[in-house]
């Protein structure tokens, strides 16, 4: 007796129930897989923010707060560091190259980041890829400014327009920049990254719109300045905000790292970044663990919904539980029946479930590049995948030995007796 193709014939016997209960088992591997493959992404997407960098050097505050604001532009610095300082450390022999940056001012509620054009030659993120131009090149003069590729996209900005930065780092501010607008002279490919969020200026740029400014405010003399007023004008910053530097000898960053943090001249902080985002993600790792909970509580619910389907079709098959005994089949052969009809399930729903992720991969992956920044892959199905898709499939197979039970001992007691 062909007890799978009597199990395939049972269940098309029954196509709504079968077609419902296959699409409520592919639902459930779609999340499971979905937020696993989110979670991993996410995760992937966190960590390779910042490649390449082998410390970030600021005022001293919190190793955290230090990674959020010069890299995730969240946040804003306890302190500046002093442009005497950051040459110190800059021609220190270990020291291959170093970035310094300076924030505080926004666009329309983007951050405004200024820097110097090695930063677009240095800083890189991913697997060590650097960033890349879509439009235009990096800026040159004093009032050039780079876009990310999210600023452009979101506010419509071309090369050659003109863009004013306002201060402080809030959606809405009360004082801008007007008298000093720059001109787009570049936009940045997309990264998935805080770069993508970010406006980048020459740090001499940032110099010039807050010249003549008097304890955080603008007099009516500087309000008055234009841009011939900076020509050939010596802009070289007194403070900066953070700074990124790479060494010549990873073996080096130890030791540099603590001749920072023992800095005699102010007190700055020196930090690792791929052992800070580390430590972060552990503090915000809690959150992806509750959703990887809440969609294994889903598939649980849909194992146990196939599992009481199974069982409450048992009554209205006695009949067809009778013939199958009258023509010779045994009691074990009914408990078989009864398992490869959840197994089939289990495979058809796992099948669609994880074909629909990848289509949804295929679909959404741009979108949730633009949206969250998150770059979403699409590679060959992992061991890991198989791994979940194999649990599930033992899972629900688990569950059908008690509906397969039930129909075994109900074939013993019924016999060839029918009941309607």
């Amino acid at each position: 007796m062909n007890l799978w193709a009597l199990s395939w014939k049972s269940l098309a016997n029954r196509k709504v129930t079968s077609v419902l209960t296959v699409l409520s088992f592919a639902l459930g591997v779609l999340l499971l897989l979905g937020v696993e493959k989110i979670r991993t992404e996410t995760r992937q997407s966190f960590i390779s923010t910042v490649s390449g960098t082998d410390l970030i050097v600021g005022a001293r505050s919190g190793p955290v707060n230090l990674l959020l604001y010069s890299v995730f532009r969240i946040g804003n610095a306890t302190n500046n560091i002093s442009w005497e300082s950051y040459q110190d450390i800059a021609s220190s022999r270990s020291v291959a190259w170093s970035v310094p940056i300076a924030l505080g001012d926004s666009h329309k509620g983007f951050r405004v980041l200024g820097t110097t054009p090695e930063y677009f030659q240095h800083i890189q993120y991913g697997a060590k890829q650097s960033l890349a131009f879509a439009q235009g090149v990096a800026f040159e003069n004093v009032f050039d400014v780079v876009l990310g590729a999210e600023v452009a996209k979101k506010l419509g900005y071309q090369l050659g327009d003109d863009i004013v930065i306002a201060h402080g780092a809030g959606t809405v501010s009360f004082v801008k920049h007007d008298n000093l607008p720059f001109k787009v002279v570049g936009v940045l490919a997309p990264t998935g990254t805080p770069s993508d969020r970010t406006l980048f200026v020459p740090l001499a740029g940032i110099e010039a719109i807050h010249e003549g400014w008097q304890s955080g405010s603008p007099t009516a003399q500087s309000l008055k300045l234009n841009h011939q007023d900076f020509e050939g004008k010596d802009l070289e910053p007194e403070t900066i905000t953070a700074a990124f530097v790479g060494l010549k000898s990873r073996m080096a960053a130890f030791q540099l790292q603590r001749a920072i943090n023992e800095y005699r001249e102010e007190p700055l902080l020196a930090i690792m970044p791929a052992l800070t985002l580390q430590e972060l993600w552990q503090l915000i790792g809690i959150a992806e663990k509750s959703l990887l909970v809440v969609s294994a509580l889903v598939v649980f619910s849909t194992l146990l919904g196939m599992m009481i389907t199974m069982l409450s079709s048992l009554q209205e098959r006695r009949r067809e539980i009778a013939i199958l005994r009258a023509v010779g089949a045994r009691p074990h052969h009914i408990f078989v029946l009864l398992i490869n009809e959840a197994l089939s399930i289990a495979l058809l729903g796992a099948a669609l479930g994880w074909a629909c992720l990848y289509l949804s991969l295929y679909g959404l992956s741009p979108y949730f590049v633009e949206w969250f920044g998150i770059n979403l892959s699409i590679s060959a199905p992992t061991i890991k995948e198989a791994g979940i898709i194999s649990v599930i499939i033992l899972a629900a197979l688990m569950m059908s030995l008690i509906p397969g039970w039930r129909a075994y001992k109900n074939s013993l007691f019924d016999g060839l007796t029918v009941r309607t």
